[in-house]
């Protein structure tokens, strides 16, 4: 996937935005192109959420060709689908007695009820019915499948007595949201999980829970995120989750929880219909035995280590020519900024003027930032740390109309015209914005594979600011002489 700049004609090689709209004029429609996602939102739904590791996108290439998706190699026979797979999630949590997997954890959803309560109903309190930034509604969904929603206490304050009065005879099982949206504070109430799952199992109904965020076990980045595993222990009967959030895997609707439960969705004519095809099995097997992930890398980088990063990149834009300020930033895992709690990962930002912004987003490779505070803001904490040299050459190109930098570049720290202070200082927040502006992302820890698994649209050399630089900052040099190398 990459787009050579000699695909342009003469007069717009070099990085200019009228080059790269007549290549983006050019490209066929419905090809799919890699952007650098420096936003602050590290599952940003517009960028395909959770980046894949090496070993996964490795393993969708090994995918690709013909393979044992479904055949037993032994005994020359049918073997379970993606038995290699729904063994990794199986091991990866253990509380679930069996697991399944679907194209989308919306699927998984639907699957459950039309499984377990199709001509039922389903409990759920009034504060936990959820619409997504894209219009999903979750009451829609469920009645689609067959279901009556039965609604308990109030927006804020639901009580256990309110579930034990809903419950009966035609309960086809109680819900349990983390709604990934919002969040409700204040005057509020809500039955602690473990009373729940009590309460359901006197009553001989299942317990089901979407916990939101995607995580297996606990994260000590995000210790008031609730995960799988702990929900499983604490009583709940069924989860399910998403693939691609911060599990870090593809898309996917992952089932958990009791083999009963498990085993009526898997037998439902609509689970053929939410069959999840085998890359996608591939990367879900892979990402589960690597343990690691580029969304928990970016969770886990320290701040002081971003700061360093944007500090290095603003001096040797500076340098450059173009002005350019280390800022400190806040990055959220989602764009509705709930799912890393209110307050945010602090993180660090490199600070450009604000009519930068579009032609970032023509560059190649595309840039996406926030703008916030009258300045274009490129949160680090998103942005693999390998790609720096990349996002330092596009930013060149942005804001001069060509690749290649001056052979004498300015030395004066020239700044941007923008309202948003050194990191030191003021801290400009990093929540997300209205999806026409830019937007911020975060970076994550020196990638462990180094250049052998950057893309080549991200190598090519010809997008460096010169032959053989690279911004480089010695731990004992001031930021404000950072040399180039």
């Amino acid at each position: 996937m990459t787009h050579a700049r000699s695909d342009l004609p003469p007069a717009h090689r070099g990085g200019s935005a009228p080059g790269a709209a007549l290549l983006a004029a050019q490209r066929p429609p419905g090809r799919l192109r890699p952007v650098i996602n420096a936003t602050g939102i590290l599952l940003h739904d517009g960028l395909g959420r959770a980046p894949l590791s090496p070993d996964a996108r490795t393993a969708i290439d090994a995918a690709a060709a013909t393979c044992d998706v479904e055949l037993d190699l032994a005994t020359g026979r049918r073997g379970r689908r993606g038995n290699a797979a729904l063994s990794a999630l199986a091991a990866a949590v253990p509380a679930a007695r069996s697991v399944h997997v679907v194209n989308n954890n919306a699927g998984a959803l639907v699957l459950a009820a039309m499984a377990l309560a199709a001509g039922r109903e389903i409990v759920i309190s009034r504060g936990e019915i959820v619409e997504t930034a894209d219009g999903f509604r979750l009451p829609e969904l469920l009645t689609s499948a067959g279901a009556r929603l039965r609604e308990v206490g109030s927006t804020n304050r639901t009580t256990l007595g309110d579930y034990a009065d809903a419950i009966g005879p035609r309960t086809g099982f109680v819900l349990r949201m983390h709604p990934p949206t919002f969040r409700v504070v204040g005057l509020t109430m809500a039955p602690a999980l473990t009373d729940l799952a009590e309460l359901c199992a006197r009553r001989g109904v299942p317990l089901v829970g979407d916990p939101g965020s995607g995580l297996l076990t606990p994260n000590r980045a995000l210790p008031d995120e609730p995960d799988a595993s702990t929900w499983l222990r604490g009583g709940v009967s069924l989860v399910t989750t998403c693939g691609d959030k911060l599990l870090g895997g593809p898309q996917c609707g992952l089932v958990l929880g009791r083999g009963d439960l498990v085993a009526r969705m898997r037998r439902h004519p609509l689970a053929r219909a939410l069959r999840v095809d085998k890359l996608t099995l591939a990367a879900l097997e892979a990402t589960l035995h690597a343990g690691d992930s580029p969304v928990r890398r970016f969770l886990h980088t320290d701040a002081a280590e971003l700061r360093i990063r944007a500090e290095r990149l603003a001096a040797w834009l500076r340098r450059s020519g173009v002005p350019a300020s280390a800022v400190s930033s806040r990055a959220v895992v989602s764009s509705d900024g709930t799912e890393s709690g209110a307050g945010g990962l602090p993180s660090a930002a490199v600070a450009l003027d604000a009519g930068l912004a579009a032609r970032l987003r023509q560059g190649q490779p595309p840039v996406l930032g926030r703008v916030e505070q009258g300045c274009c803001l490129l949160d680090l904490r998103s942005v693999p740390s390998d790609l720096d040299p990349v996002l330092a050459a596009t930013v060149l190109a942005a804001a001069t109309g060509s690749g290649p930098v001056a052979d004498d570049p300015p030395t004066g720290p020239a700044q941007p015209s923008c309202t948003a202070q050194p990191s030191d200082a003021a801290q400009p927040s990093c929540t997300a914005q209205p999806s026409d502006a830019a937007q911020p992302s975060d970076a994550a820890s020196p990638h462990p594979m180094g250049w052998a698994h950057v893309p080549d649209w991200a190598r090519r050399t010809d997008r460096w600011p010169a032959a053989g630089w690279t911004p480089q900052l010695d731990s004992e040099t001031d930021p404000d002489e950072a040399t180039l190398q």
